[in-house]
C-alpha cells in the first residue's frame, strides 16, 4: 500500500485529493498537512512513500519547505502540485529535489500516474516541460557560460578582465563596494571558478575586455 502525505492549506483541496488517491486500490492518504511546519513534523516521524506538495502555503513557502524536506528526508519522493504555470517555478522545484511537477489543472488520472512514476524512482513532468528542459540542456551545452550572466554581471566581468579592482568598478558603475563584491561572487559561481585571476583569464580568452 502506497502511503501518501498531502500538503495543502485548503481542506477542500485535500479532500478532493484524498478521493482521487483513495479510489486506487493500492494507495491511501495516511497523512495531511496544512502548512510547512506540519509537513516537516509528519515527515520526520511517520513513514510515507510520497509527498504531494502545494507550493502556496501560509508561513514558510512551499519552495523553502521542499528544500528543508529534501535535506531531512532525501530519499522521500516529492510531487509538487501547484497552481503556478510550469514556466514560472517548475524548473526551480526540480532543481531543489522535487521528483515531479504537476499543475492543479491536470486530470485526476494524471495525478495518479505521476504518483506512481515518482514512487518508482522516476521523474514526472508534462511533455511540454520535458521538451523545454531538453531544449534548455541543448542550449546550455552549445553556448559559453558567460551568456548566462545578467547584463550587470557581464559588465562587472568585463571590468574585472580589464584589471579593474573592486573599488574602481564600484566608482565607475556608481555602486557600493559590497554590491560589486556580491556581483563578483555570483560571477564566480556561474562560471564555476574560485579566483579573480580565473575571471581575468576567462574574460581575456573570450574577448570580453574592451
Amino acid at each position: 500500500m502506497l502511503r501518501v502525505l498531502i500538503v495543502d492549506d485548503h481542506a477542500v483541496v485535500r479532500q478532493g485529493l484524498k478521493q482521487i488517491v483513495g479510489a486506487e486500490p493500492d494507495m491511501r492518504v495516511t497523512g495531511e498537512a496544512a502548512n510547512a511546519n506540519e509537513l516537516l513534523a509528519l515527515a520526520r516521524h511517520e513513514p510515507y512513500d510520497v509527498v504531494v506538495l502545494d507550493l502556496h502555503m501560509p508561513g514558510i513557502s512551499g519552495l523553502d519547505a521542499l528544500k528543508e524536506l529534501k535535506h531531512d528526508c532525501p530519499q522521500l519522493p516529492v510531487l509538487v502540485l501547484s497552481m503556478h504555470p510550469e514556466d514560472q517555478v517548475a524548473v526551480r522545484t526540480l532543481k531543489l529535489g522535487a521528483s515531479g511537477y504537476l499543475t492543479k489543472e491536470s486530470a485526476p488520472e494524471e495525478l495518479v500516474k505521476a504518483i506512481r512514476k515518482v514512487v518508482s524512482g522516476g521523474r514526472y513532468v508534462s511533455p511540454t516541460l520535458a521538451e523545454r528542459l531538453a531544449n534548455d540542456v541543448a542550449i546550455a551545452t552549445d553556448r559559453p557560460l558567460h551568456e548566462g550572466l545578467s547584463s550587470r554581471e557581464y559588465q562587472v566581468l568585463s571590468l574585472i578582465g580589464a584589471g579593474k579592482r573592486v573599488n574602481d568598478i564600484a566608482t565607475q558603475l556608481n555602486l557600493s563596494v559590497k554590491t560589486v563584491s556580491t556581483y563578483r561572487a555570483r560571477i564566480l559561481e556561474k562560471l564555476q571558478m574560485s579566483r579573480t585571476a580565473d575571471l581575468i583569464a576567462y574574460a581575456i580568452r573570450n574577448k570580453l575586455v574592451d
